[in-house]
């Protein structure tokens, strides 16, 4: 697939953040065709509300195509999906357990 404008595309992933105690998680939404981040949001629990809360403020800003993460529960859940349905967008989601499938 050719992404050749802006908002054609978006993808999302989440990032563990070592701390002393434990872990933070970093969500962010990122244009493909432009690399920059979006929006993020972070958080001390793997709970799927901070990943919504991202897509939410990103989905404020501008009208996309297709939304790409892994399968992840928080992404595959039904309030997530449905928020992007509700919106018009495709769902794409990488194949499960080919964790390079996102990378470019």
């Amino acid at each position: 697939m050719k992404i050749d404008r802006p908002n054609q595309v978006w993808a999302a992933d989440i990032t563990y953040i070592p701390l002393q105690g434990g872990f933070m998680y970093l969500v962010a939404i990122m244009n493909w065709y432009s690399r920059y981040v979006l929006t993020w949001c972070l958080s001390n629990t793997l709970d799927g509300a901070f990943c919504l809360s991202a897509l939410r403020e990103a989905l404020n800003h501008a009208q996309l195509e297709i939304f790409n993460t892994d399968q992840g529960v928080q992404f595959t859940a039904h309030e997530f999906t449905h928020t992007l349905e509700e919106a018009g967008v495709r769902i794409s989601m990488d194949g499960r357990g080919r964790v390079f499938d996102n990378l470019v």
